[in-house]
C-alpha cells in the first residue's frame, strides 16, 4: 500500500551511512553505464559527493549515459493551461484557492482551440495539458472535451500529435475513461515525499491527502495507463531525501507493475504571485545542487526521460542539457489564455526563467549541437510502457529516436523556422543523417526528408 512505500527512517539511515568513496563511485557509474538502475545505497553515495573533481566526473558520466540511451536529441513541448481554478491551499502555488492576487479563468472549448492553434503556429506538435484541481460544472468531462478539442486544432498541415496531461489524482474508473481519450503520458508530482513537510505545505483541499496522491500512479497503472511521469518540487525539503524517496517510489512501481515512470520532472520552486513560501523556499537548491540532482537521476534511472521546464533560465537550461535532460518545454505560458492574448506570466502558476520564443530556443539547441525533436512516433505506434522500456533499457530506442527527430525537425524548418534556424538546422540534419548506423533506416530517413521538402508531412518509423 502507498502508506508503506516511503520509509523515512531508512532514507535517513542511508544518508547517514553513505560514504562517497571515489572507488565506490567509479563502480556505481560503471553500473549505470551498463544501463542498470542503481540501488538506494548507490544513489545515496552519489548524493553525498561534494568534491569538485568527483562531481565533474559525475556530470561527465551522466552525459555519457544520456547519449548512449537517447542520443543527442532534445524533445520539445509546450504546456497548455486550461483553468486556474483550484480547491487546494498549496502554500507555494499562485493557484491556491484563497489567493486573491490573481485573475481566475476557465477556458471555453472555443478558447482552448484558439490556444492550441496559437501553439501550433509556433511549430509545436506536443502539448502538456494542465488544469487546476477544480473543474466547472461539467466536472472531468470538461477535461475530456478539452483533450478532444486540442486534438482537433489545425494550423495548415500541422496538428497536435501527442497530448500529455498533468491532472489531479483520479480513481481507477476515471483513469480508464482518461485512457480512452487518447492521451500520451499521465503526469503527477508528489511535490514532496516528506510527510510532515507535505502536510505543512498543503493546508486544505483534496491535495492535502498525501497518501491519496502517492497512490494515484498505482491506480493509473491499474487502469491500463502505462505511460506515467512523476516528479518532485525541489526546495520544499532536503533534496537528498527527495531523490531517495523518488527512488523508493520507482522501486515500488517496478516491483508491483514491472514498470517505472516514463519521465521524471525536476522543477525548482520559483516565485509565484501571492505565495510567501515561493519567494523564500524552506530548502533552497543551489545551481550546483540542481545540476547534481539531474546527473544523479540520469545515472540512477538511466532509461527514464528527464524533463526540464522554462522555470529555469536559458543559461541553466544550456548547462543542464549535458547532464541528462531529454525533454524540455519551450515558449511556455503558465496562465490560461496566455498564448492567445499575449499576456505575460504574472498571473501564471509560477514565474518563468526562460521567456524566449520557441524559434530562439531551437537556435540555441542547434548552436550547442543538439537535435530538436517533435517526435510522437512511439506513442502512436504503441511503443509505450514495457514495449518502450524494452528498447530504452538496452539503449536501442535512440535507433528510432534519431530518424524521427530528424524528420520532425525537418518539418519545423520547412514550415516555421526563421532563416538563421533553417540554415543551422539543415547542417544539424545532415550531420544526424550520417550518424544513423543502419543503412536501411538511413535510406528511409533520407527519402522521407526529401518527401517532406516537397510538402509531405507526418512520416515516421
Amino acid at each position: 500500500m502507498a502508506k508503506n512505500i516511503i520509509d523515512e527512517k531508512r532514507i535517513a539511515t542511508l544518508l547517514e551511512q553513505a560514504k562517497p568513496d571515489k572507488a565506490f563511485v567509479k563502480e556505481v557509474v560503471a553500473k549505470s553505464l551498463d544501463k542498470r538502475r542503481l540501488s538506494l545505497e548507490e544513489t545515496a553515495a552519489l548524493l553525498k559527493i561534494d568534491d569538485p573533481t568527483t562531481l565533474a566526473e559525475l556530470f561527465k558520466s551522466a552525459n555519457k549515459v544520456k547519449q548512449e540511451i537517447y542520443g543527442n536529441r532534445l524533445v520539445i513541448f509546450a504546456p497548455l493551461y486550461i483553468s486556474n481554478l483550484c480547491q487546494n491551499e498549496c502554500t507555494y502555488c499562485a493557484f491556491a484557492k484563497s489567493n486573491k492576487d490573481i485573475n481566475r479563468a476557465v477556458l471555453s472549448q472555443e478558447q482552448i482551440k484558439k490556444e492550441s492553434e496559437e501553439i501550433l503556429k509556433t511549430g509545436q506538435k506536443r502539448i502538456l495539458l494542465v488544469a487546476g484541481e477544480d473543474y466547472p460544472k461539467a466536472g472531468l468531462q470538461y477535461v475530456f472535451d478539452a483533450i478532444k478539442t486540442v486534438y482537433s486544432a489545425r494550423d495548415g498541415k500541422n496538428n497536435i500529435r501527442r497530448l500529455n496531461v498533468n491532472l489531479s489524482p483520479l480513481e481507477i474508473k476515471e483513469f480508464k475513461a482518461l485512457k480512452k481519450t487518447g492521451i500520451g503520458t499521465y503526469q503527477l508530482f508528489q511535490e514532496t515525499y516528506h510527510l510532515k513537510t507535505y502536510k505543512k505545505m498543503h493546508l486544505a483541499g483534496p491535495k492535502s491527502d498525501y497518501f491519496n496522491r502517492l497512490d494515484a500512479i498505482d491506480r493509473a497503472f491499474s487502469a491500463g495507463i502505462d505511460d506515467v511521469g512523476i516528479g518532485v518540487l525541489f526546495g520544499l525539503y532536503d533534496y537528498r531525501f527527495e531523490v531517495l524517496a523518488l527512488m523508493l517510489h520507482i522501486e515500488h512501481l517496478e516491483k508491483k507493475f514491472g514498470l517505472g515512470p516514463h519521465t521524471i520532472s525536476v522543477p525548482r520552486i520559483e516565485p509565484a504571485t501571492g505565495s510567501a513560501v515561493s519567494q523564500k523556499p524552506p530548502f533552497p537548491v543551489s545551481d550546483t545542487e540542481f545540476k547534481k540532482i539531474i546527473a544523479i537521476l540520469r545515472l540512477s534511472v538511466p532509461y527514464a526521460g528527464i524533463i526540464l521546464s522554462t522555470r529555469e533560465t536559458g543559461e541553466m537550461r544550456r548547462e543542464a542539457f549535458s547532464l541528462g535532460i531529454s525533454q524540455i518545454s519551450a515558449g511556455s505560458r503558465t496562465n490560461p489564455g496566455g498564448y492567445s492574448n499575449g499576456a505575460n506570466d504574472y498571473h501564471g502558476q509560477f514565474s518563468l526563467g526562460d521567456h524566449r520564443p520557441l524559434d530562439e530556443v531551437i537556435y540555441d539547441i542547434c548552436r550547442l549541437g543538439y537535435i530538436p525533436s517533435f517526435c510522437t512516433s512511439c506513442y502512436r505506434l504503441g511503443r509505450t510502457g514495457l514495449d518502450f522500456m524494452e528498447l530504452a533499457k538496452p539503449g536501442q530506442i535512440k535507433n528510432k529516436c534519431l530518424p524521427n527527430a530528424l524528420l520532425t525537425f525537418k518539418e519545423y524548418l520547412m514550415d516555421y523556422a526563421s532563416p538563421k534556424v533553417r540554415e543551422i538546422g539543415q547542417k544539424i540534419i545532415s550531420k544526424g543523417l550520417a550518424e544513423i548506423p543502419d543503412s536501411i533506416t538511413r535510406q528511409f530517413t533520407e527519402q522521407s526528408l526529401a518527401k517532406i521538402a516537397v510538402g509531405k508531412r507526418d512520416l515516421f518509423c
